[in-house]
């Protein structure tokens, strides 16, 4: 399950992040910090999702 964690994640992890930065960029905050932490926050929002996901793809399979 670790291995299917860390594929949804490294798929999950980017989409998330850039969602967060394009919200940003569409609210007018164009500042590095303000972009660093729409980063982090997709980045560390996608660890619950893709766990999640990750779970219930292998309880299914």
């Amino acid at each position: 399950m670790y291995r299917l964690f860390g594929i949804i994640y490294a798929l999950a992890g980017p989409t998330l992040a850039g969602i967060l930065i394009t919200a940003a960029l569409t609210m007018n905050m164009v500042d590095t910090k303000s972009m660093i932490y729409a980063a982090v926050v997709g980045f560390v929002a996608a660890l619950p999702i893709a766990w999640i996901v990750a779970r219930q793809i292998d309880q299914n399979a």
